[in-house]
């Protein structure tokens, strides 16, 4: 699939508007709904829906490109793209409601923070769940529950699955003003909850053990939480890719007491050298751990080391953008402080990004165990 029409010229308006959209800690309405009339946020919709039925990478790519101009738009294509993943789950009657519209565009928080208690026609739900990026633009806002007794105890689903990923209208939903960060401040990440509403049955999906999907897509048998993996990096991969261009823009700059340009400089040609080399090896672990994990799932053959793998190339890609931006911001000098200056925005919204569980540290110890052949706990692949 080539890139969404009209998705570059969305995301350089985006750019042109990066101050105000700080500012404003979400995106303009205008700017959401030109960035969602893109299709972007339906490539992991199915066609059935209206969607895209895109690869893996055909969300990688739109993402990235998107993140290059601007992190926080690149941050909520990401999340109504990936949040479209669950439409391919979801009973067709919830999928075409929820999805189906031409703006459609979900997010939410998986984690089950959130409980809800099981009734004659669906789930009574109560939660307060962080990181709601982009739903003040969002058509549906879903939250991860806990199922629970009456009495508050543990319950299950009649599946037998204890959680589940549940999705609400807008309408119901309370967005709490919480989103005072560093970085990734345009995205509207905030807090936001719902009391002991009513969300009808079936209208939820169980992502580690996801129904039957819609339609035969290769992309419904990918790992869940590796394609949100991959989203995740992809808006990192842009960041890192802008931070090498914004310090090449610089190669005329000359330090204070320096005679000589940034460019002629011995330890900041290396640098870049660094930063470029990171970059291009961080993109091809992506595509060659995807394309591996791509052609098992179209075989239907996913097992726990190619989960493993993609959240290992998640991991790692990331943590390879974050380091070359790092030596972009550093090598620029003091220009890089200001906010005129497009390195302190990518440095901010950088550091904030790779906060994400999806792409923490910490995932390469369960990764660790398994090489070694010990009993892990693999739920999170």
């Amino acid at each position: 699939m080539t890139s969404a029409p009209g998705l570059q010229e969305v995301a350089q308006a985006c750019d042109e508007r990066s101050d105000e959209i700080d500012e404003l800690r979400h995106l303009p309405i205008d700017l959401a709904r030109r960035l969602i009339g893109t299709g972007v946020m339906k490539t992991w919709v199915p066609e059935a829906y209206g969607g895209m039925g895109g690869t893996v990478l055909d969300l990688v790519n739109a993402v990235e490109e998107v993140s290059y101009f601007n992190g926080s738009a690149g941050w909520c294509a990401m999340i109504g793209g990936t949040t479209g993943l669950t439409a391919g789950f979801l009973p067709p009657e919830h999928g075409s409601a929820l999805f189906g519209a031409r703006d459609a565009c979900g997010g939410g928080l998986a984690a089950p923070i959130g409980t809800a208690r099981v009734v004659d026609d669906g789930l009574r739900v109560t939660g307060t769940w962080a990181w709601g990026s982009g739903t003040s633009h969002c058509t549906t806002i879903a939250g991860g529950v806990s199922i629970v007794d009456e009495g508050g105890q543990p319950a299950t689903l009649p599946d037998g699955n204890g959680t589940c990923f549940a999705f609400f209208d807008p309408g119901q939903v309370e967005l709490l003003d919480t989103w005072q960060t560093s970085g990734l401040r345009g995205t509207g990440s905030t807090h936001y909850r719902v009391d002991d509403i009513l969300v009808p049955s079936g209208r939820w999906v169980t992502l580690h053990s996801p129904a039957t999907p819609v339609d035969n897509n290769p992309l419904y048998r990918f790992s869940p939480f590796g394609a949100l993996a991959m989203g995740v990096t992809a808006v990192l991969l842009g960041l890192g890719r802008r931070a090498i261009d914004e310090l090449i823009a610089l190669g005329d700059k000359r330090a204070a007491g320096s005679s000589r340009p940034l460019a002629e400089r011995a330890v900041v040609q290396a640098e870049l050298a660094q930063a470029q080399a990171s970059i291009r090896s961080a993109r091809a672990f992506v595509d060659a751990a995807v394309d591996e994990c791509w052609a098992a799932a179209r075989e239907g053959k996913m097992t726990e080391d190619s989960r493993a793998l993609l959240r290992l190339a998640a991991v790692d890609a990331s943590q390879r953008c974050k380091e070359s931006v790092d030596l972009c911001y550093h090598a620029a000098g003091g220009t890089s402080v200001y906010k005129t200056s497009p390195l302190e925005r990518v440095f901010r919204d950088t550091h904030v990004a790779t906060q994400h569980a999806m792409v923490a540290t910490r995932m390469l110890e369960p990764i660790g165990r398994m090489g070694f052949g010990l009993p892990t706990d693999t739920s999170q692949f």
